[in-house]
């Protein structure tokens, strides 16, 4: 009955045109393909002006957190430790309720996540702090 099931799934699919099975190895439409800069995401330009001086509270994803510990400066150091600490499953964020200028000076210090060498775990954090800090400006920008 299973295989019944099964072999009509299947005869279904191939009748409404689905390609079934493994990709071949030159895939000619380029379905398959993915772009060059698939993790790229600009870096949000650092603000300025009063809104840059407001506390704003973000998460810093773990990753970045054990890379500034290692390569940031003594103010990121400092504002780490004073951080409160999230668990989320396996890993961690630490909550920051700093002002954007200080969440743009740790993104920019913690760039060689983004770099072409680094995993793809690394690129997925500085991404999402990245978009995490465009958000924050453009809440705080006038006219939002």
């Amino acid at each position: 009955m299973i295989s019944e099931n099964t072999r009509q799934g299947v005869a279904a699919a191939e009748a409404s045109g689905k390609t079934l099975g493994r990709p071949t190895a030159l895939d000619a439409a380029g379905a398959r393909q993915l772009p060059d800069q698939l993790d790229a995401l600009p870096v949000p330009d650092k603000p300025s002006g009063p809104a840059a001086d407001t506390p704003v509270t973000l998460d810093l994803p773990g990753l970045l957190a054990d890379h500034l510990r290692t390569v940031g400066d003594d103010t990121i150091r400092q504002v780490l430790i004073r951080g409160r600490i999230i668990r989320r499953g396996k890993g961690y964020s630490i909550r920051l309720t700093k002002p954007l200028e200080l969440h743009h000076t740790a993104l920019h210090q913690s760039a060689a996540l983004a770099a072409e060498g680094a995993g793809p775990a690394e690129r997925k954090a500085h991404r999402v702090y990245a978009t995490r800090i465009t958000a924050a400006q453009q809440q705080r920008t006038p006219g939002n």
